[in-house]
């Protein structure tokens, strides 16, 4: 089990040049050293600290690595809304916004195509809420396939729009997952769905929890994880 420290959020920043951070602490029971790690939509910081840590301690080390800090925000992509003849990708594939106002207004995907007309400035937001219902139904079929797999009911499926995590299980099972993966490649999203599957086995990241996994996921999972820690970030350029 994670503890989570409760202190004012206000308290808690990591000043980068002119740029304030919030940061985000936890204690974990198996820690054995301060782990830094910029949140993957570059607006917080999270350091996790060994159970006997200090809250001090932690924003001290956060501020000592204000300059590494920096140059990692100033690696990521600048976020872009999407517009007419740009690309979006769709399960980890580029695919073309075809606007025209002589379109149906809502999207329709076609090859690597997605048409839509309507108002040129709603595009952006019409395009997130038809990803997100793309999300829906292919996530739902991705919870229902490993929960079989793991033996376990299909639990009602949340989408979630967190900055820090791609999914979460909670003891009652629930489970939630992040609308964004709907545009990383199938191996990628699915590699998620089956760590929250295997959580609901074992509600912690111990060798029963990993051994779970390996057995329910179908894929690739080195890969995937590959992918969460060097792409991730792109996920969050359309829409940020």
């Amino acid at each position: 089990m994670i503890d989570w420290l409760r202190n004012d959020p206000r308290d808690q920043v990591v000043a980068i040049g002119a740029q304030r951070l919030p940061v985000e602490i936890r204690r974990h029971p198996t820690a054995k050293r301060m782990v830094l790690r910029l949140a993957d939509d570059g607006a917080s910081v999270r350091v996790t600290i060994p159970r006997w840590g200090r809250t001090a301690d932690a924003l001290t080390f956060a501020q000592s690595r204000a300059d590494w800090l920096g140059e990692q925000i100033a690696k990521r992509p600048d976020r872009r809304d999407p517009e007419p003849g740009g690309h979006l990708p769709l399960h980890g594939t580029p695919v073309r916004i075809d606007w025209d106002r002589a379109h149906p207004r809502a999207p329709e995907l076609s090859g690597e195509t997605i048409a839509l007309g309507g108002p040129r400035e709603t595009l952006a937001p019409r395009l997130r809420s038809w990803l997100q219902s793309e999300a829906r139904d292919i996530l739902a079929g991705d919870l229902a396939h490993y929960s079989v797999r793991a033996g376990l009911e299909v639990p009602k499926l949340a989408l979630s729009s967190a900055r820090r995590r791609w999914g979460s299980c909670s003891t009652s099972g629930a489970v939630r997952i992040n609308w964004r993966l709907i545009m990383a490649p199938e191996n990628v999203r699915r590699s998620v769905v089956a760590h929250e599957t295997a959580h609901r086995l074992h509600f912690d990241h111990s060798p029963a929890f990993y051994a779970a996994l390996e057995q329910i996921f179908d894929g690739d999972l080195p890969a995937a994880d590959r992918w969460l820690k060097t792409e991730g970030k792109t996920l969050f350029v359309p829409f940020g």
